[in-house]
């Protein structure tokens, strides 16, 4: 299959766009590496689902995303279990809507370390193994904010503008070491992470539950539909690819339409 022999570790996997990801690489073959947050129980059924389901290797990490050490560590494990990690997937993030005068700053810090800061830290631990390899793919899952803002989600949009930023430097520097990276921008995907934002919305905009949907949510995207959770980790396999192996440095969209406004 197209990821035999290769390992994947997916940060924020154990639901919604991340826990698609790991499914579809382990489909094409690939060890993976899970990680987030939620009850032990249903943590490990996820991933004894995945190891028998596809019949690879699945570990779970309990990396916090807001300690670098602890990410370090869970690099330096997943390396030392499957011999190097071949492609990261940072996708772990966290969102709150609110105005900018009254956004609580541990909110901000938050969001920011754990959209932004940690990407860093893996990647950095990442990279060398990936060196000595000569192979690696490093994808960001992004948001069309990574290209265009909204408003009251001043720490979200900042810490996606700079995961931009952050995935073209790195490209620029292992561009002939045989090591790709690229973000990906989905629009509006249905996840709990944005279901737990209409809650939110609907108070920072004085909206019923299906405005916010209709009025701002899907206002963004001219299809009206949300992306599919399995239409994200279809694009990211194809990144992780052979066919994408010259697709470096990229910021790409999918998001109905949404940033070709």
């Amino acid at each position: 299959m197209e990821f035999d022999k290769k390992t994947a570790l997916i940060t924020g996997s154990t639901s919604g766009i991340g826990l698609a990801i790991a499914k579809n690489f382990a489909s094409k073959g690939a060890n993976i590496i899970i990680n987030g947050l939620g009850d032990a129980q249903e943590i490990e059924e996820i991933r004894a689902t995945i190891a028998k389901d596809f019949g690879v290797q699945c570990v779970y990490s309990n990396a916090n995303m807001m300690a670098p050490e602890e990410i370090r560590k869970m690099i330096i494990s997943s390396q030392e279990q499957f011999g190097s990690v071949d492609i990261l997937v940072n996708n772990a993030g966290i969102q709150h809507v609110c105005p900018i005068d009254e956004f609580p700053e541990d909110k901000f810090n938050a969001i920011i370390a754990i959209n932004l800061v940690a990407s860093f830290h893996a990647i950095k631990a990442a990279l060398p193994k990936m060196k000595e390899k000569k192979w690696g793919r490093i994808i960001n899952i992004a948001s069309a904010h990574a290209l265009v803002a909204s408003p009251y989600k001043s720490a979200y949009v900042a810490a996606k503008h700079g995961i931009a930023g952050l995935i073209k430097t790195v490209a620029l520097e292992v561009a002939e070491l045989g090591i790709t990276a690229n973000a990906i921008c989905p629009g509006y995907v249905w996840t709990p992470l944005v279901q737990k934002q209409i809650p939110d919305t609907m108070k920072a905009r004085n909206m019923t539950e299906q405005q916010v949907i209709n009025d701002v949510m899907l206002s963004a995207q001219p299809t009206k539909k949300f992306v599919t959770m399995e239409q994200v980790a279809a694009m990211v396999a194809y990144f992780a690819s052979e066919s994408a192996a010259s697709v470096t440095g990229t910021v790409t969209p999918i998001d109905g339409g949404w940033t070709a406004h």
